[in-house]
């Protein structure tokens, strides 16, 4: 029989869901997209918030209804292709990009500045890093305890005293325009709501909910389904209240930090100036806390996911080999893991997107297999030579430049979405003729 959660459980679930997806981007991005858009600011965190916020709450919707994680998402694609798709998301949200991300983060807002005279600093402080991020991953049934209950409280009391300073004693008025956008303040926003790679992590993270909520003794699929959104929604409204805050930080922060090169040094300063060495400790130990309740999210759902589709080795071999790829690649500077991270986000980012919302609608789909195939098919092929372009391939570039700048919404990042709809309804109407046979009597 399933168990009737208590009240305390589903705001330790939601607070836990809050804290898995707040992490390294969600708290440096805002920031510089704050400075960046200036007075334009409601546009770009317009934007932002569709991505950021929007999306990741659709799929762990979406994940809720499915009753799963990627596995249920892909279950209409040939099995190879789930496979290379499983495998690429979760190395970018896990040892590749997002999880390594995490490390850097916390240690250039928390300890960089100490050492900056010591070659090894950050080299430990991953390895400590990752090595906590190991021993939580390690009992992913007391997740809801270790996050939900203890870490996130402490972070939302540090956010709150950010977000008082901002609004009661800001630095400064929110600028003018600094930087002319080329491709408009809304896009800006839309492109750096990729960044915090929220949407990719919830067709993740929408399993490890699933998950916790079963240890925890639910197991009727209408109230999994049912806490699994509650969850989402109360993390979604948490981050987007996170995301206008720091974004009005950033916005009020070019007369103490002009010309930032990211959005961790814009909330440095900012803190430091605002509450002086004890607010930066303040900052240091919330950014972290953030920084490592993600870190143990990603490395819990990568594992999870390795563990069943590839099961050479079990749970407990793939969270070390997932952490100890991820501080290695953590040594790379912030800036640096940023720029490679642009390109292969613009491929991965739509074909999740169509992801989740083909899987929001698919009882209602003819032929499931087929839609799946020929709208993603489309929207991988222009996302792919996009990312090339992006990354600097010649003809990726051409094509790009030449063919696809004359697609709806190229302009906002959006150049598959409607060749991607005309493909989703191209497979809902098009209807295969069975060939028969005609016989004639002489």
């Amino acid at each position: 029989m399933s168990a009737s959660l208590k009240t305390n459980d589903i705001i330790a679930i939601g607070l836990m869901t809050f804290a898995l997806f707040l992490g390294a981007g969600n708290m440096i991005f805002p920031p510089y997209l704050g400075q960046i858009a200036g007075a334009d600011i409601i546009i770009a965190v317009a934007g932002f918030l569709l991505t950021g916020v929007g999306l990741p709450l659709l799929g762990v919707i979406a994940a809720a209804r499915l009753g799963g994680g990627l596995s249920k998402f892909t279950r209409d694609l040939p099995p190879s292709v789930a496979l290379i798709v499983g495998l690429v998301l979760y190395l970018a949200i896990g040892p590749l990009f997002a999880a390594p991300r995490t490390g850097i983060v916390a240690w250039e807002m928390s300890f960089a500045d100490r050492f900056e005279s010591s070659s090894y600093g950050q080299t430990i402080y991953s390895c400590v890093f990752f090595g906590l991020t190991l021993c939580l991953s390690l009992f992913p049934g007391r997740l809801i305890d270790n996050i939900g209950k203890i870490i996130t409280p402490i972070l939302v009391l540090v956010l709150g005293a950010i977000a008082f300073g901002v609004f009661v004693t800001p630095l400064g008025p929110v600028s003018e325009k600094i930087t002319v956008l080329e491709d408009g303040a809304f896009s800006w926003g839309f492109q750096q709501g990729y960044q915090t790679m929220d949407t990719l992590a919830s067709l993740a993270f929408g399993i490890v909910i699933i998950t916790a909520l079963k240890q925890r003794g639910v197991t009727d699929s209408s109230e999994l389904t049912r806490h699994t959104i509650t969850a989402g929604v109360m993390a979604a409204v948490g981050l987007g209240a996170v995301y206008i805050m720091l974004s009005v930080l950033g916005a009020t922060s070019h007369g103490v930090i002009p010309g930032a090169e990211n959005g961790a040094d814009i909330l440095n300063v900012y803190v430091d100036l605002l509450y002086g060495s004890w607010g930066s400790f303040l900052l240091g130990a919330s950014i972290t806390l953030a920084c490592l309740t993600t870190s143990v999210g990603l490395m819990t759902a990568c594992a999870e996911y390795f563990s069943e589709s590839l099961p050479i080795m079990g749970y407990c071999g793939y969270v070390i080999a997932c952490t100890l790829v991820s501080a290695l690649i953590a040594n790379v500077g912030l800036n640096e893991l940023l720029a490679i991270t642009i390109p292969a986000l613009l491929i991965i980012y739509p074909v999740t997107i169509a992801l989740i919302l083909l899987a929001l609608v698919r009882n209602m789909l003819p032929s499931p297999a087929r839609t799946y195939r020929i709208t993603l098919s489309v929207i991988f092929i222009i996302s792919f030579i996009d990312g090339l372009s992006a990354s600097g391939v010649s003809w990726a570039t051409f094509v790009s430049e030449g063919a696809f700048y004359i697609l709806p919404l190229y302009s906002y990042s959006l150049g598959w979405l409607i060749p991607g709809l005309a493909a989703f309804l191209l497979s809902i109407l098009w209807k295969p003729v069975n060939s028969t046979t005609v016989s004639t009597s002489a």
